[in-house]
Formats: structure tokens, C-alpha cells, sequence
């Protein structure tokens, strides 16, 4: 279809006032007939109904021409046709994430995007087979989600399988639980910060006290790009939008969506908003992170993590806003999280029946559980992450030649030694570090074969050591390719300290500013490894 001749159409339409629902459809039929498309005649393929929601999203909007030749983009359509055949009608879902990406590239208002995911659903529903992509079926089990609310999951699709993850096995923190609790109470709104090193168990609490508090919730994620200002606006909007039926507040900033929400709630009803990772923020200037606001209305609360950072450094700024943080690494806890951990231990010990190598080490050894527990509980320091990997790794038989005293120590001794295992500082190891030197310099998921072109090795090398620090990475996939990420922060860091792979990434001549322009924001590394068909209609 001719966008441009689309575009006069709908222009040339638009002198004329439209005066009701009638002759608006009249309107739009005529257009679509000047345009070769019968519309007495349902679509039946996926161009077909893309078209005609084309026109039928066009017409009577502002602004239409950029929107338009916005949806009509091949890239776009690529991408709408993939969330569109995972998830048909539910627009929500993390599928939608890459389209609502491009639409801020673009500088099309999310809004836009829903409207137009709401149009072609529209075709779509009348159509002989839905766009030959969701059955009348398939069409039924979507509309029983929205009629069945009580049916789905509480919390947002971008982080449910996180907030899952970290709810599982969680145990423990309950005076982080008690002292959230008190400030509710003795406050009537502000922020609340757990403050704790990496590995310490800031992004669990945060899960837990988003099902907890049945709480809007943001998850800053560094290594999946998922960590400015606009991505936390957007998401946030949403779900207040969501949550308690806001009117015309597609636009709205934090501040006006909070003050709408005030007026929603129930005598005595507070609103908490968690947010995780303040220190994975990305964002310029010196203003508050992601621009949270200096003053908050009555009954909104925020619970936020972040690691420990100079007090010159601070990036909360709040006028007569209540505000108290809670140092997981302070003396006075030291007890409660070395119980914790003792629990977190025990529960992996004896709930998990997977985790039975772990037991066998333990029996094999001659060593009694609770001296087991205390001794490990010494070696992690409190630290969470440790425990993450070292359990599943004895109960793997990773290490069957080690006593309990030769376990590493810390959760950076857990990294060196996996890094003396792998024997990277080796020669004919050590050219490897540049394949991990890309996950920290990408910071986002990426392909094995986008790797494989950065650094000129063969696909099948990159799978193989991918697959040996897979405990390590986040593999996800994205329209029928692997992605990797660095699953934690904290092996990010050990990563770029390591002298053999900052000797790798000065050795090779790699234009890192390049790769970083090559894979944008919004994982534009997976159109870049793709290639359109010559054949195809700019």
C-alpha cells in the first residue's frame, strides 16, 4: 500500500467536520475504496487487517501523517506481527515492550501505540480468521482474561517471572517487614530505602513486599536495558491507569498520576510503589532518580532499594516529605541477617528435592547440618547471591574434591574461583574474556551470533563458553533466538576488574561507541543481526 497516497486521503477527508459516528464510518469507507479495499469483504491475512487498521486508526487523529507513516515502517510491522501472534489481545504483556520502545524513539506517544493495537484487534475480530493469527478459540480465552480479572497475575507481565523468581525460597527479613511497617504507621506518606550491598537480598525484599503490599512495582535491571526515566514513567503509568481507572492520564507525569490516585483511595488506604535498584538507574544530571517527586500526597508511599553510596552523592531530594532508610550492612542487624541466612540454608537443605546432592555432600562428609549451616553462613558474610550460586553448585558435584573448609569464600571468592576453573588468565583461554567483555560493555540481552560478529570468533565458540558461565548469565528468547545478559550486577563488576579482559579489550580493535550505536536502548541488536527481504515493500 501506498502510505503517502493514504496519508492525501485521509487529509483530503479531514476538510470536511465529521459530524457523527454515521457519517464518520461513511467517511472512513469511502477512503478505503479510493484505496482498492473492499470493505464488505472481511480481511483474511495479517497485511489485510494491518491495512485496514491503518485506515481506520488513521482517520481523525491528530497528527495522523507521522503516526502513519510511524505503524506503516517495516520494521514496526515485524515487530507488531511478533507480540501480536505471542499475545493477541493483551497489549500489557512484556511482548509489546520492543513496539512501545520504538514508539519513544520515534516520539509517538504510547497512547498512540495502544490506540493502534486496539484498531487492528478490532479488524481482526471481524475478520473470517482473525488475521490468520488467533482462532475464534483463542479469540474466547483472551476475552475470558479481561472478563475474569480475579484469573490473572497480580503483578505486572514486565516482572512477573523476576518477582516469582525472588519470592520462591524467600525467608526471613522480617525486621525490614516490621520497621516498613512502623513507618507506615507513624507517617502519613514518604519514602523508605533499604540501602545493601550487592548480593545482600535487596531485590528479593522488594519482590516480597510487592506481594506483601499488593504494590505498583518497578525493577531497574541494568543488563536488560530496563532502567531509565521514561521506561519507569510508562510502566508506573500504566499500571496506576490499570489499577484504579484513571481518566485522561495517558500523559500525565508521577506527580498528576499520584494526585489523581489520592482522590481514588479509601479512607485509610495507602498506596505503596516499590522500586528496585536505584544504583542501576541511568540517568544524567543532578536531579532526584527518575525523577521521583520532591513532595508526595497523602497516603502514597514509596519503598525503594539501592546499594550504599557517598551522602554527596545522594539523588533523593524531598521537601517535608517523611524519609527513613534502613542500612541492611548496619551493625545492629548483623544478627537478623545471620539468621536469616542460617534459615534461607536450612530451607534449601531440607524443602528443595533437587537440591538432594547437597545432602549426599553433606553425609558424605561426615558433617552435621547445623555445623554445616553455621560454617557456610560464615563463608557468604550475609550475602544472599553467594548462597545463590555455591548451594546449587555442591548439589550439582561441583565440588566432590573439596572439603567444607576449601569452599570459596565471599561471593567475589566464589568468582575467582569459577574464573580459575574456566582458567582464563591461561593463554589459550584468555582471548575468551573478550566474548564476556562484550556482555559488560553491551549491558543488554544480545545474540550469540551478534557476539560472534563484534568479535570476528565462530558462532559455535561463543555457544560453548556461554554455556560453561550460564549460571551466570540471564538466557532469554526474542522471535526464536537465544539472548544473553549478565544475570547480577555484582558479576559485571568482578568482570571488569579482571586484568586479563581488560588486556582483551584493549588488544582488540573493537570500536565499542559503535557497537553501543549498533545495539540501542531498545535491543536494536536483534534487527541489526537481521536482514529485511530485498522483495519487500519499503
Amino acid at each position: 500500500m501506498d502510505i503517502n497516497f493514504l496519508i492525501k486521503a485521509i487529509a483530503a477527508a479531514s476538510v470536511s467536520p465529521i459530524i457523527n459516528t454515521v457519517q464518520h464510518n461513511r467517511t472512513v469507507v469511502e477512503i478505503k475504496e479510493k484505496l482498492g479495499l473492499n470493505s464488505a469483504q472481511p480481511p483474511e491475512k495479517f497485511d489485510d487487517v494491518y491495512v485496514h487498521a491503518l485506515v481506520e486508526y488513521g482517520f481523525g487523529k491528530p497528527q495522523f501523517e507521522m503516526n502513519l507513516k510511524f505503524f506503516d515502517n517495516k520494521k514496526v510491522r515485524k515487530i507488531f506481527s511478533n507480540a501480536f501472534s505471542n499475545k493477541p489481545l493483551d497489549f500489557n504483556h512484556q511482548e509489546w515492550n520492543l513496539l512501545r520502545d520504538e514508539a519513544q524513539k520515534a516520539k509517538i506517544d504510547v497512547s498512540q501505540v495502544q490506540e493502534f493495537h486496539q484498531a487492528f484487534v478490532n479488524v481482526a475480530k471481524r475478520s473470517i480468521n482473525p488475521g490468520q493469527l488467533i482462532t475464534n478459540v483463542e479469540l474466547q480465552e483472551h476475552l475470558n482474561k479481561f472478563i475474569e480479572p480475579t484469573k490473572q497475575s497480580p503483578y505486572p507481565d514486565e516482572f512477573k517471572a523476576l518477582i516469582e523468581e525472588k519470592t520462591k525460597a524467600f525467608c526471613g527479613r522480617v525486621f525490614v517487614f516490621n520497621e516498613f511497617n512502623d513507618f507506615l504507621k507513624k507517617h502519613p506518606k514518604g519514602y523508605f530505602t533499604v540501602i545493601g550491598d550487592a548480593g545482600m537480598g535487596k531485590s528479593a525484599i522488594a519482590a516480597q513486599s510487592v506481594s506483601k503490599y499488593k504494590a505498583i512495582c518497578y525493577f531497574n535491571i541494568r543488563a536488560e536495558g530496563r532502567n531509565t526515566p521514561d521506561q519507569f514513567l510508562q510502566s508506573i503509568r500504566h499500571q496506576l491507569i490499570n489499577r484504579y481507572q484513571l481518566q485522561n492520564a495517558e500523559n500525565d507525569n508521577l506527580p498528576t498520576l499520584l494526585t489523581k490516585v489520592n482522590e481514588k483511595l479509601a479512607a485509610g488506604e495507602p498506596l505503596v510503589i516499590v522500586v528496585d535498584a536505584l544504583d542501576e538507574v541511568e540517568q544524567p544530571g543532578s536531579g532526584n532518580l527518575l525523577d521521583l517527586p520532591k513532595n508526595l500526597p497523602e497516603r502514597i508511599y514509596f519503598l525503594l532499594t539501592r546499594r550504599r553510596y557517598a551522602q554527596n552523592e545522594k539523588r533523593l531530594l524531598t521537601e517535608e516529605v517523611p524519609e527513613q532508610q534502613l542500612d541492611l550492612t548496619a551493625n545492629k542487624y548483623e544478627v537478623w541477617n545471620r539468621k536469616d541466612v542460617k534459615e534461607y540454608i536450612s530451607t534449601f537443605i531440607n524443602d528443595e528435592p533437587e537440591h538432594h546432592g547437597l545432602k549426599a555432600w553433606i553425609q558424605k562428609r561426615n558433617i552435621q547440618p547445623p555445623y554445616f549451616i553455621e560454617q557456610v553462613a560464615q563463608k557468604s558474610e550475609n550475602n544472599f547471591m553467594y548462597l545463590y550460586y555455591v548451594l546449587p553448585s555442591i548439589a550439582r558435584g561441583d565440588y566432590q574434591n573439596l572439603s567444607l573448609e576449601e569452599l570459596p569464600e565471599k561471593l567475589q571468592g566464589y568468582y575467582e574461583q569459577h574464573w580459575k576453573q574456566m582458567k582464563m588468565d591461561t593463554p589459550d583461554k584468555r582471548t575468551n574474556a573478550i566474548i564476556l567483555c562484550v556482555l559488560v560493555e553491551v549491558g543488554k540481552p544480545i545474540s550469540c551470533e551478534s557476539i560472534a560478529r563484534i568479535t570476528g570468533r565462530d558462532e559455535y565458540d561463543v555457544l560453548e563458553l556461554l554455556s560453561k558461565w550460564l549460571e551466570f548469565l540471564r538466557k532469554q528468547k526474542q522471535i526464536l533466538e537465544d539472548y544473553y545478559s549478565i544475570y547480577h550486577q555484582s558479576f559485571a563488576d568482578f568482570l571488569r576488574n579482571q586484568p586479563s579482559l581488560k588486556r582483551e579489550k584493549k588488544s582488540n580493535n573493537i570500536d565499542w561507541q559503535e557497537v553501543q550505536h549498533l545495539i540501542s536502548d531498545s535491543n536494536d541488536q536483534l534487527w541489526a543481526s537481521l536482514k529485511p527481504d530485498e522483495d519487500e515493500d519499503e
